[in-house]
């Protein structure tokens, strides 16, 4: 969903063309800045997943803990580049009609699946000190 609405929002900057600036969106250094914002999201992402598939490969899965942080954090990752697209792409990018709109829409659903952020962090936490 994320790299779908990253896609969306480079598509729209590149060709959206307002009158008053008479060239497009992307030339301008707010949107450069929030995509390279999204494209930072992107890419700990997808280190964090290729990292633990290179590991589940060698046969050095990620702990329980580990695998709930890295699903806290993906998912994190993925709702705020969603919500800096649909910034950047102003109200065409929340119309129904748009899949923006939609991408938007499902990243927040990732909240409830389980493991639940709370039940992360506390499993963190006690790791971490021990309890």
């Amino acid at each position: 969903m994320a790299r779908a609405a990253r896609d969306w929002v480079i598509d729209f900057a590149k060709t959206r063309t307002p009158s008053n600036l008479g060239s497009p969106l992307a030339t301008l250094p707010r949107f450069q800045e929030g995509i390279g914002e999204i494209e930072g999201l992107l890419l700990t992402n997808r280190r964090l997943l290729t990292g633990a598939a290179t590991d589940t490969d060698a046969c050095n899965p990620p702990t329980l803990a580990e695998t709930g942080l890295i699903k806290l954090t993906v998912t994190r990752n993925a709702q705020a580049a969603i919500e800096r697209a649909v910034e950047l792409g102003g109200n065409p990018g929340l119309a129904r009609s748009n899949p923006l709109e939609r991408h938007y829409r499902d990243v927040l659903y990732a909240r409830v699946h389980s493991p639940q952020d709370d039940t992360v962090r506390l499993t963190a936490g006690r790791l971490a000190l021990g309890i």
